[in-house]
């Protein structure tokens, strides 16, 4: 969750990364008495997220930046449309513009691309997910960008669930020396009942013997469309089936289209472009 603290912790120090000293152009050249009203102007059209954070940025900046929001986390907007204004100083907007932009450019793009994903498979029963290959120190911010885009999100972090991959079940098996089963089962009588367990399989024979532990969902790897099939009719609602690997625009209504329950796909932050988006400063009187 994307919470008011998280947003200033981390603002604050992209603020003082940008301007560890003030902003010397603008203590240059603009007068400080200077007024400035912008706005935030879409070059293209998409899904919006950031705005508590685009406006964050600009009031650490300047307390007396006043910033209104023209639309919700979650709109769509189409290229020309006005998203917000910022009024107040003008050393002060010039100071926070980039970052300001910088977070609601790349929120908005990954929610917009989450759109264009959740858009795809709008005709199945599937929900998209993201992954853990988000930016290091913006995880909160690009996990949020997701869901305003309609997707959700993927546990948040390594404490949250139990989320066995092929190197944990390789060096589980090979130090205790029980089969996949009795090493997951023993894991499982382990965790409280409300931990999650997701195991991971790259190959149709090893689905069985996960099944056989109990665990809540099973991720098949980069498997095929046909093997998707296959592997959806023999888990047989006994478990969660997430679909992970070579998950693209391209390929993922066919992925949905198998019967899966989840498709994760860690393009949705990893990969995605930083949105069009400009800040357009107009003096008083113009």
């Amino acid at each position: 969750m994307l919470t008011r603290q998280t947003i200033h912790d981390t603002v604050r120090a992209a603020l003082v990364e940008d301007a560890p000293w003030g902003d010397l152009t603008s203590s240059l050249l603009i007068p400080a008495d200077a007024a400035a009203t912008a706005a935030l102007v879409a070059r293209e059209p998409g899904t919006f997220a950031g705005g508590e954070v685009f406006a964050a940025a600009m009031t650490l900046t300047d307390p007396d930046i006043a910033v209104t929001l023209e639309v919700a986390d979650g709109d769509r907007f189409e290229a020309g449309a006005t998203l917000a204004t910022v009024t107040g100083r003008a050393r002060s907007v010039l100071q926070g513009e980039r970052v300001a932009l910088n977070f609601v450019q790349r929120m908005s793009g990954i929610a917009t691309l989450t759109a264009a994903f959740v858009a795809e498979i709008a005709h199945t029963s599937a929900r998209i997910v993201d992954t853990r290959k988000t930016t290091p120190g913006l995880r909160a911010f690009e996990r949020h960008a997701v869901l305003c885009g309609g997707g959700h999100n993927h546990r948040f972090s390594l404490s949250d669930a139990v989320m066995a991959k092929d190197n944990h079940l390789a060096v589980l098996t090979a130090s205790s020396g029980l089969s996949v089963t009795e090493a997951l089962r023993e894991v499982r009588r382990q965790l409280s009942h409300t931990t999650h367990l997701e195991v991971e399989v790259d190959r149709i024979e090893q689905i069985e013997p996960v099944l056989a532990a109990g665990v809540d969902t099973i991720m098949l790897d980069n498997f095929g469309l046909d093997d998707l099939r296959q592997g959806v009719r023999l888990v047989a609602g006994r478990a969660i089936v997430e679909a992970s690997g070579n998950v693209s625009l391209g390929t993922v209504r066919a992925i949905a289209e198998t019967g899966v329950d989840v498709i994760s796909a860690g393009a949705l932050t990893h990969s995605v472009r930083s949105l069009d988006l400009g800040l357009d400063v107009v003096l008083p009187g113009r």
